[in-house]
């Protein structure tokens, strides 16, 4: 597979998450790499999800997204100013929010957060490997809040 990017600066109002996805989308599929509709479904999820929590929480500094394909991994960041990395915890069942790291956990391979010299990244991965399905690597703890 031909490696591929994306890289999108996202600016902080209502229609952001939905022109990036738009976008990403539409740059993945430019690309030709055969993936499922399935696949794809869950590439979107990941993005709206990412992008969501960056311009819920990050505030009003600069927020960008990555999408990369490499070999056999699609990979996709997320990095904005805040420094403050995100917490897994188990939302009450009356919470309108707060799950969106709970369906990154279940969809990716991989996922995690890192501080940058600027702010945090946060980034999912898929696997795109023949029968490679297994959640081997979380890296954000999880919390009861």
């Amino acid at each position: 597979m031909a490696a591929h990017q994306l890289t999108l600066s996202v600016p902080t109002t209502p229609t952001a998450v939905t022109d990036a996805r738009h976008q990403a989308m539409n740059a993945i599929t430019g690309w030709e790499a055969e993936l499922d509709d399935e696949l794809m479904h869950t590439v979107e999820l990941l993005i709206s999800e990412l992008v969501t929590n960056a311009v819920r929480h990050a505030g009003p500094g600069q927020i960008s997204m990555t999408v990369r394909l490499v070999e056999a991994v699609l990979r996709v960041e997320v990095s904005d100013s805040s420094p403050a990395l995100p917490q897994l915890t188990f939302p009450d069942e009356c919470s309108e929010n707060g799950r969106g790291l709970f369906l990154v956990a279940a969809l990716a391979d991989r996922y995690g957060a890192e501080p940058t010299p600027t702010g945090k990244r946060c980034w999912a991965e898929i696997d795109l490997s023949t029968g490679s399905n297994q959640k081997d690597a979380i890296s954000l703890p999880l919390q009861r809040s």
